[in-house]
């Protein structure tokens, strides 16, 4: 792992210094996207203080990672049954195949 670097990044017109071993570009990333969520929940709340757009802002991101976790964990229980299905499918088609092989080796 990289050594932990300094990237400086703007929230909300404030500079922060995050102390960070990933790469500076996905650090900024990071924080643009807060910032995003940061100003769409001053929309909602425009009289919010600081600390209220900030919990609103997470608990916007909180919720956008809980649907993509259960997005991610509906499309692998798809992927396990399509396996499921085809490995079903294959055992089928080896049982049967069997007793043709058998004939043939036996000819």
């Amino acid at each position: 792992m990289p050594e932990p670097h300094v990237v400086t990044v703007e929230i909300r017109g404030q500079r922060y210094p995050i102390r960070s071993s990933l790469d500076t570009q996905y650090v900024t990333g990071l924080a643009v996207y807060v910032d995003e969520k940061m100003r769409a929940a001053s929309e909602s709340a425009p009289s919010g203080d600081s600390l209220r757009l900030a919990v609103l802002a997470a608990l916007n991101i909180a919720d956008e990672c809980f649907r993509a976790r259960e997005e991610d964990s509906a499309q692998r229980a798809g992927v396990t049954q399509r396996a499921q299905a085809l490995e079903r499918m294959l055992d089928l088609a080896l049982a049967d195949a069997e007793p043709l092989a058998r004939a043939a080796s036996s000819h």
